[in-house]
């Protein structure tokens, strides 16, 4: 097939075009990157007027510290629950709403609001329907005997971010899923029917094979999401605690850096959450890729 090649007048324009983007991935990531990686292996000063190199020091205290090694068990934790419920509930809602003829469009819409809300406001908002004062779920969950209260019990604070977290991802996933499901052609599914296989069946062998490509792609944003973009959420509704009990890695960079100055350290743990989170995007391209059906 023949394809349209764009041909510009002057040899400079298309490197003028993408400076814009350039310049941007530079200042706000690629510069930000190389001072977290210098300051790694630096301690500096309680003044800031000087810096010292350490080489590896702050990488070693850090796997010998066990509040560093706890944190790095309770972020596997939250990012795999995070993962699969939001990816879950998202493919439910994605599902009724496909199979909808009237009034999809209007359930889509409502279903995509909660995208357009920040991480902090999200948390503020389940802070407030999860205050143990205040709130209608700990008066509710009060009548089955559960004595609610996140601000003293860390299984309660890790359940109220991951519930946090998961509800500001669904509309993200459940947009995609419902693309993907659009996408599938009906007479696959219409064939199985004449056939004799329930809608159960239909489901689990011809359509969620042709959604793993979606699948695989809404795993990696989520577990990245989960990795980087849960801080809001995490600071508006339990700050790190009780008793450390929420600080996932992300959350500490910040409370051993802004909090407690120590920028050695926390840039250190910055570089090891990247290659943590480019490790796992490698063996998932790796090993869960050739599951994918394209």
């Amino acid at each position: 097939m023949d394809t349209k090649r764009t041909v510009f007048p002057s040899q400079g324009l298309p490197y003028l075009l993408v400076a814009p983007q350039l310049i941007i991935t530079i200042i706000f990531f690629i510069w930000p990157a190389g001072q977290a990686v210098k300051s790694s292996f630096e301690r500096e000063d309680p003044f800031g007027l000087s810096t010292s190199f350490v080489g590896l020091l702050h990488y070693l205290r850090l796997f010998q510290e066990p509040d560093y090694l706890a944190s790095v068990g309770r972020t596997a934790l939250f990012a795999l629950a995070v993962t699969v419920i939001s990816m879950g509930l998202a493919l439910v809602l994605a599902v009724a709403v496909n199979r909808l003829i009237r009034a999809g469009t209007a359930y889509s819409t409502m279903l995509l609001w909660p995208y357009a809300v920040s991480p902090v406001v999200a948390g503020i908002l389940w802070w407030f329907i999860f205050n143990s004062s205040t709130g209608i779920l700990p008066y509710m969950l009060g009548y089955f005997g559960v004595d609610w209260d996140h601000q003293l019990n860390g299984a309660h604070a890790m359940i109220l971010i991951v519930i946090a977290a998961s509800w500001k991802q669904i509309s993200y996933n459940f947009l995609f899923f419902l693309a993907g499901l659009q996408s599938v052609p009906q007479s696959l599914n219409e064939a199985a029917a004449i056939d004799g296989a329930g809608p159960f069946k239909r489901f689990w062998t011809i359509v969620f094979p042709l959604l793993s490509p979606t699948t695989f792609f809404l795993m990696i944003v989520n577990l990245n999401y989960t990795m980087f973009d849960t801080f809001g959420v995490i600071d508006a509704t339990t700050a790190g605690g009780p008793n450390q009990a929420t600080n996932t890695l992300v959350y500490k960079v910040y409370t051993d850096g802004y909090l407690g100055l120590n920028l050695g350290s926390s840039s250190a743990q910055s570089v090891i959450l990247m290659l943590f989170v480019i490790v796992l995007t490698v063996i998932q391209f790796r090993y869960v890729e050739r599951r994918v059906q394209y």
